[in-house]
């Protein structure tokens, strides 16, 4: 059994805990998944940690870049694939409901090296814009279903 099998076929978003911008946007995207296809993690999570080390994105090396978003589709499964900065945007801003494919349909012609650069750009200032926190928020009670349980899953 898969250490994500609670996903199932859901995104799994991954994202720097401490960082309050990231908390934001996070939050944002859970209270419009109205199609309930997101699932999210701090980066930090042990199993996490596996999933980065055996798709050649060890923990240190994502330490050292916390500010990269990253979306697995396929969590633990044999197709899984991790989709970083702005393709993994693109993907997110295609579950949401309303407008929002339509911005992604609009940004995807973009070539992705310009589109990183913008991601990048951003990500250089999002302490700034959201502050650091000392501890990765607690979800609240309606967002809990949405987030990956800190403890490993029973096998």
């Amino acid at each position: 059994m898969s250490e994500f099998a609670e996903i199932d076929a859901r995104l799994l978003v991954l994202f720097d805990g401490r960082c309050g911008f990231c908390n934001a946007a996070v939050r944002w995207l859970a209270r419009r998944d109205g199609h309930d296809r997101l699932r999210f993690a701090p980066s930090d999570l042990p199993r996490v940690a596996a999933l980065l080390d055996r798709n050649g994105l060890g923990a240190v090396s994502f330490a050292l870049r916390p500010s990269t978003l990253i979306v697995v589709r396929d969590a633990g499964g044999e197709g899984e694939l991790l989709l970083l900065r702005s393709d993994a945007v693109l993907a997110l801003l295609d579950e949401m409901p309303g407008y929002w494919p339509a911005v992604a349909a609009v940004l995807r012609p973009i070539p992705r090296p310009l589109r990183d650069f913008g991601y990048r750009s951003a990500a250089r200032v999002r302490y700034l814009l959201g502050g650091r926190l000392e501890a990765c928020p607690l979800p609240t009670a309606r967002e809990k279903a949405k987030f990956l349980s800190p403890a490993e899953p029973a096998a």
